[in-house]
């Protein structure tokens, strides 16, 4: 992680420093952080990042997502919007400037992580140790070794099709797996929207309605304590 160039455009500045304090801590060359759009693009520029972490919502004349647009056709920096919110605006604007990903706030350490490990999956990995637990919501588990789900330590009863989507959910806990990803992974290829809704219907059966949430133009997340 230490070759690659970090540039972060967030006008909160708690949430700036959070964010470059998880990345450093992973290792990542955090280059400096902006808080507008007209400096998100002087600084791609110049400093040349390979990743931009862009706050959608700017208070200058720039937003985040004219800024992103601009930096895609002018610079080969991978981008990942940061926002709180996901109506389909902003989703649109993410694909025309080909984000690779879209964390929604408030995002915590293993959201960041995640996506950073998916920016840079074709190079070296990212310093994390590999977790065997991922510790969910409402006292939920995923053990990654045994590919089991546990609440409060007691085993939930699942079906492999089940399991095998709460475990492709965990490889990027907090974030959005599409559907197609979904259903390339357990079936194997597109299926129509009932089939995926009615396995979603049986594991919230299951467990409950918080623990698998619909990303609205996205796919499903799965959410961390």
């Amino acid at each position: 992680m230490k070759n690659h160039k970090i540039l972060i455009v967030e006008d909160e500045l708690i949430a700036a420093e959070y964010l470059k304090e998880v990345l450093e801590k992973y290792g990542a060359n955090v280059l400096e952080i902006v808080d507008n759009g007209q400096d998100a693009i002087k600084k791609c520029l110049e400093l040349k990042p390979d990743l931009v972490f862009m706050d959608i919502m700017l208070r200058d004349n720039i937003s985040g997502c004219e800024a992103a647009v601009t930096i895609s056709q002018k610079s080969d920096a991978k981008i990942i919007f940061l926002s709180a919110y996901t109506e389909p605006e902003m989703i649109d604007y993410a694909v025309e400037a080909k984000a690779i990903g879209y964390l929604t706030k408030p995002y915590n350490e293993a959201q960041i992580i995640a996506n950073l490990r998916l920016a840079f999956k074709d190079s070296a990995p990212v310093k994390s140790p590999t977790k065997e637990t991922i510790e969910l919501i409402n006292g939920y588990s995923f053990d990654t070794q045994k590919k089991r789900l546990f609440q409060n330590g007691i085993e939930v009863d699942l079906g492999p099709k089940a399991l095998k989507f709460i475990s492709l959910l965990c490889t990027q806990p907090g974030i959005s797996v599409s559907n197609e990803q979904i259903c390339t992974h357990i079936w194997g290829q597109m299926v129509d929207d009932r089939t995926l809704r009615s396995l979603i219907f049986r594991v919230r059966s299951s467990t409950d309605d918080e623990l698998i949430k619909n990303v609205s133009g996205l796919g499903y997340k799965i959410c961390i304590a």
